[in-house]
């Protein structure tokens, strides 16, 4: 059992927090009420970001001290949204907002994960008719290994799991969100993941 902290409660936070807990985890999940997030994070060995990426460097800056030696997982996308809301741009071109949380929380483990699929596809990979794909970036290979685990958790086979490098490739990954408003306009609000066939 690991102590799991999920910062933002919405579809991707919810989702995951009720996965893990029911994988045998202790997951407490932070909303925006004053304190939430810090005393969360306070107490936990792994903190999930799932708050909207446009705001997610602000919010986790604000957690420096919490987040000392944690591991922390990004699931979240940063982008400039379209007057549809769906994503038009990046946020950080040239760059990534995994990048940008290590940067500014350098006593942090930052592994980039779960950012490419529809939210559904995080704890029901196997619901796909095709093999998906769960990428991971970050310098550390400890908390890398840490979050395969979790992944595990997440009924993720490690056959689908591909470890891309250091913090610096999830800037490729952060960039597979622009697929997605084209994606939902073709097919609709269904289940999708980017996957690696071989």
């Amino acid at each position: 059992m690991t102590m799991i902290a999920v910062l933002g409660n919405g579809r991707v936070g919810g989702s995951l927090a009720l996965a893990l807990t029911r994988a045998g985890h202790e997951v407490a999940v932070a909303d925006r009420s004053p304190g939430s997030a810090a005393d969360a994070a306070r107490t936990a060995q792994i903190v999930i970001n799932a708050t909207p990426g446009a705001g997610s460097l602000e919010r986790l800056i604000a957690l420096r001290e919490e987040l000392q030696g944690k591991i922390l997982v990004d699931v979240s996308n940063a982008t400039v949204d379209g007057p549809d809301g769906l994503p038009a741009d990046l946020l950080y071109p040239g760059s990534s907002l995994a990048e940008q949380l290590q940067e500014a929380l350098p006593d942090t483990r930052v592994v980039k994960t779960l950012n490419t699929m529809l939210y559904t596809v995080m704890t029901a990979p196997a619901a796909l008719t095709q093999t998906p794909t769960a990428f991971l970036s970050g310098k550390d290979p400890e908390a890398k290994q840490v979050v395969r685990g979790l992944l595990a958790d997440l009924s993720w086979q490690q056959q689908w799991i591909t470890d891309l490098g250091g913090i610096e490739t999830a800037r490729a990954a952060e960039a597979a969100i622009l697929f997605v408003p084209h994606v939902i306009r073709s097919s609709g609000f269904a289940p999708f993941a980017i996957s690696i066939t071989r």
